[in-house]
């Protein structure tokens, strides 16, 4: 197969900007494919599965080609998906038969190699999760899917299938998920039906944490760390739209965006806060169930984010425990007597997860009702864990 030269250019420059910069994939090429509208779908997908699978397999193509540099690392990811290198790109690695014949020797390399993740990840990783990190990192390198989750305010599954397929989309369900929906390996939501308010983009492990909380019609549920939001609206669509969820953040944009969505999503119940000093204070004892999905390392989210791995730091690491400690420490004072707290993050590493909760339950004042960790080896869906207590009275 031939490819175009412009496209190949642009490919290996969003990726530098990843590997260099440490920019953040999916911005980088939202950018680039807002600045070049002409590009067509099959233009996008060449330019989006070359710098995805660069950035995932760094390493593995690295070895490959015997080079570090970006342009090596298209040419071996472009040999891997079939494509003939033109005599216009120049890089300074291994030539074709070269990059081939190395393949069979990928399985015998060490583990952050044949993984392609830094050696310093793949040391915690061992100290962590021991021999069940093997079988983690593997999932955590394979392509994602797209989840959906069916918004019950405005439409049942069954709806939401009917209306995917009028508009040409084909979704399935995902057993023991009543509201979630799985769209074939590639396929991409059109930017109209995102937008609808019927579904809402949302991975399948993400959609267990919100029923854990197990809003009930006419409570008081705080969301502490709402993001944009996809968990207050899941809250809100579980209770029916009856009580009221609060979605608290630091960053007022992203509320705004939650506002927009909420809108969307018919989802009235649901009203914005953005944090300030006092906010623990103002809203002492208000909660009838606290969700605080706490800022993480992100490393369960490696399928959709595999730069991540490459602007993950050790002391960023030490710096989002610290956190967690302190959210455990002083937003419960949001929840009543006998209320329920759900931690919750999208990290598989144990030092951000249990312990955190063994800390919290250690300190008194709250017990463990049942726990819900999410493997993406064992499931296929992102990593994530979630543990739901209740604050003694």
């Amino acid at each position: 197969m031939r490819m175009h030269r412009l496209l190949a250019e642009a490919a290996a420059e969003i990726a530098k900007s990843v590997f260099r910069e440490h920019r953040v994939l999916d911005h980088e090429l939202a950018a680039a494919f807002d600045a070049n509208p002409r590009w067509g779908k099959r233009d996008r997908s060449f330019i989006a599965e070359t710098v995805f699978e660069v950035v995932r397999w760094r390493r593995v193509l690295g070895f490959l080609v015997d080079s570090e540099e970006t342009t090596a690392l298209c040419a071996a990811q472009w040999v891997r998906m079939g494509y003939d290198l033109p005599d216009w790109w120049n890089y300074n690695g291994a030539s074709v038969d070269e990059i081939r014949s190395r393949e069979a020797e990928i399985a015998g390399q060490p583990r952050a190699i044949r993984e392609s993740i830094p050696d310093w990840l793949d040391e915690l990783g061992v100290v962590e999760l021991g021999d069940a990190w093997d079988a983690e990192i593997a999932a955590l390198n394979q392509r994602a899917p797209v989840y959906l989750r069916v918004n019950t305010l405005c439409a049942t599954r069954d709806q939401a299938i009917s209306w995917l397929a009028e508009n040409h989309v084909t979704a399935s369900e995902v057993p023991g998920l009543p509201d979630a929906l799985v769209l074939p390996a590639g396929k991409v939501l059109p930017k109209p039906l995102r937008l609808d308010g019927r579904i809402e983009i949302q991975d399948a492990g993400s959609q267990m944490i919100s029923p854990l909380v197990d809003p009930q019609p006419g409570e008081r549920i705080i969301d502490a760390c709402s993001g944009a939001g996809g968990k207050s609206l899941h809250l809100a669509a579980l209770m029916q739209n009856e009580g009221r969820v609060f979605g608290m953040d630091v960053d007022q944009k992203k509320l705004s965006e939650l506002e927009r969505r909420a809108k969307r999503a018919r989802a009235s119940c649901l009203k914005t806060k953005l944090i300030v000093e006092t906010m623990a204070e103002d809203f002492a004892g208000v909660a009838d169930r606290l969700l605080i999905d706490s800022p993480c390392s992100g490393l369960g989210t490696l399928k959709r984010q595999p730069d991540l791995k490459w602007r993950l730091k050790p002391a960023q690491l030490d710096r989002v425990r610290a956190i967690q400690q302190e959210l455990l420490e002083n937003y419960t004072a949001m929840l009543k007597p006998g209320g329920r707290l759900v931690y919750a993050t999208c990290s598989i590493l144990p030092s951000e997860n249990r312990q955190q909760v063994d800390r919290l339950i250690a300190s008194g004042g709250f017990s463990l009702i049942k726990e819900k960790p999410v493997s993406p080896h064992q499931t296929g869906f992102d990593g994530f864990y979630a543990a739901a207590l209740l604050k003694n009275g």
